[in-house]
């Protein structure tokens, strides 16, 4: 059977969709025949998004800073206003960090925390009533593969995805009689630019593209795995090529993925 327009006449709210696997999810959905709800702080960014997006006038764009939670409330408000629903919402927006614990400022720390999980948390309680009421919802969550194999040089942004696991793995199996499906999604490696954007100790940018980073999937094969996640009702996907075997070799051998840890080449 055809997964061909699976979401059409679905509203599908994505952050972080101004770029990388949030821009690329934008597409993906529309293709499909959603309503896309694009949030990011950058409005012109989210509009060169919106425009390049089948049947762009369908679109909606909202600029969302993730780390200003009273703002959030009025942002749902406006959506449910205007779209009825959120039939989908991926939290995707989030900042990825390069540096070490002893050289990072602890604003920096409070900052990931804050963007990558306070963000997404606030943001998926104020949907969820709406969500209750409807009979269900998907709430799909970009982790990443460092929420479950710590690794160096990203000592918040790995803390922030561990907390994410916690959250929604706990929202997973409160609200699953209400007909929320919660979505964990794990990418390694995938070409875009989240390491030239992450912070640096001192709450700068990085500036560089890591050369695992460059040599990563495409972003359209990540959004494309993530999308048929989401429509077989996956709870959890790993995305990424050998890095994906960190997983395995700390579950079952973790002694010696600490070992090896402390030695791989991680940027």
């Amino acid at each position: 059977m055809s997964n061909e327009h699976v979401f059409s006449g679905k509203t599908v709210w994505i952050t972080g969709a101004s770029s990388g696997i949030g821009e690329g999810l934008a597409r993906a959905f529309s293709r499909q025949g959603a309503r896309v709800v694009l949030s990011a702080r950058r409005r012109e960014e989210l509009e060169r998004v919106r425009e390049s997006l089948d049947a762009p006038d369908r679109h909606i764009t909202v600029p969302l800073d993730l780390a200003d939670g009273d703002s959030l409330p009025a942002a749902v408000e406006g959506v449910l206003a205007t779209c009825g629903r959120v039939d989908v919402l991926v939290n995707n927006g989030g900042i990825s960090q390069r540096s070490r614990i002893a050289d990072t400022d602890l604003s920096v720390d409070r900052r990931v925390m804050e963007v990558n999980f306070f963000g997404a948390v606030a943001l998926t309680k104020l949907l969820l009533p709406s969500m209750r009421a409807a009979g269900g919802g998907s709430v799909v969550v970009v982790s990443s593969l460092v929420g479950e194999l710590p690794t160096p040089l990203r000592s918040a942004y790995c803390a922030s995805k561990h907390a994410l696991h916690g959250w929604f793995e706990a929202l997973r199996a409160e609200e699953y009689d209400s007909g929320i499906r919660v979505l964990m999604v794990m990418p390694g490696f995938i070409r875009t630019n989240v390491s030239i954007n992450a912070v640096t100790g001192d709450g700068s940018s990085h500036g560089r593209m890591d050369d695992y980073q460059a040599a990563g999937l495409p972003v359209e094969v990540c959004a494309g795995r993530i999308i048929r996640a989401v429509q077989r009702g996956r709870e959890q996907v790993i995305i990424g090529g050998r890095e994906t075997a960190g997983i395995y070799l700390k579950r079952w051998f973790p002694s010696l993925y600490r070992k090896v840890i402390r030695r791989v080449k991680v940027t």
